[in-house]
């Protein structure tokens, strides 16, 4: 009895000398930036490769929402395009007949013009001849006015089926579900089947390889930090304890506990405040996993 009570009492010995050599200047629960990746698009869910666990690659493709309808529309539209093209008028082509009316009077004028020199043609016949050119010329440049005036509605109707086209392929785009970063899928939302609109969350992914503790530390600890300071990180997992090397990245500007009067030491240490301080992942800090760090 005496040799079991013996044991008990150096077990509780050891263990309370071991916990005590783990006294940490901080502690805090680890954590990563998580991000839940939702629908850009509306309509059936036709895959969804992103299982839980699952590691994925930044703009590597998961799923795909139904792109039918988005793709008839956009075939309509390149459709549209075409035949406003096919049916814009040629200009050349259209004032060519009064290009050739125009020049056979100049020719028909100069030999007018020779004859009257020679007494052989008369004033009114040249005079005739000259009031005939600026008609067709006036004509000539009405015609021109209203053909480039239809050219130019068509254009800018053909540049607004281009923005409606640039429109369609942006939402087949946004129809392709990918992860925005490298990490791991922590949570999935939705099955391939389901209905998906715009906003709707698809799951949640983390870059489980760079994890932050945040801890909250006591002013008088508070003094001796700064950003990008390396700092002892312990992730504790009860029968064990890993030791790595964290960056602070982030120091709360204000206090999360503010005593009404702060007037002894021990009140000002009860200021805490909260920091982050940045982990390589070798792969054992699992999220919520308890752990402290120590500056020296």
């Amino acid at each position: 009895m005496k040799t079991i009570l013996s044991i008990v009492i150096a077990t509780v010995l050891f263990t309370s000398c071991n916990n005590a050599t783990m006294k940490y200047d901080a502690e805090g629960a680890f954590e990563s930036t998580e991000i839940v990746v939702s629908a850009e698009a509306t309509g059936k869910i036709l895959s969804l490769n992103a299982d839980e666990g699952a590691n994925v690659k930044a703009g590597q493709t998961l799923g795909i929402i139904d792109t039918t309808q988005i793709y008839l529309t956009m075939r309509q539209l390149q459709h549209n395009a075409q035949s406003v093209i096919v049916n814009s008028p040629d200009i050349k082509k259209q004032i060519a007949a009064l290009d050739e009316q125009i020049s056979k009077q100049l020719t028909e004028r100069a030999r007018i013009e020779n004859l009257l020199s020679d007494g052989a043609a008369t004033q009114k016949q040249l005079d005739d001849i000259n009031s005939e050119i600026i008609v067709l010329q006036n004509q000539l440049t009405a015609q021109k006015s209203t053909l480039q005036k239809s050219v130019d509605g068509l254009s800018e109707q053909n540049s607004g089926i281009g923005m409606q086209i640039e429109q369609a392929k942006d939402k087949l785009l946004k129809c392709r579900i990918a992860s925005p970063v490298d990490g791991t899928v922590l949570t999935k939302y939705t099955e391939p089947g389901e209905y998906a609109t715009a906003g709707k969350p698809l799951f949640k992914v983390a870059d489980l390889s760079r994890v932050y503790i945040r801890v909250y530390a006591a002013s008088s600890v508070i003094s001796q930090m700064k950003i990008g300071q390396q700092v002892n990180v312990f992730a504790d997992f009860g029968h064990d304890v890993r030791q790595y090397t964290g960056t602070v990245t982030w120091i709360a500007d204000k206090s999360e506990f503010t005593p009404k009067n702060i007037q002894t030491d021990d009140e000002r240490n009860n200021l805490v405040y909260a920091v982050k301080v940045a982990v390589e992942n070798d792969g054992y800090i699992k999220l919520g996993m308890y752990g402290g760090i120590s500056l020296n």
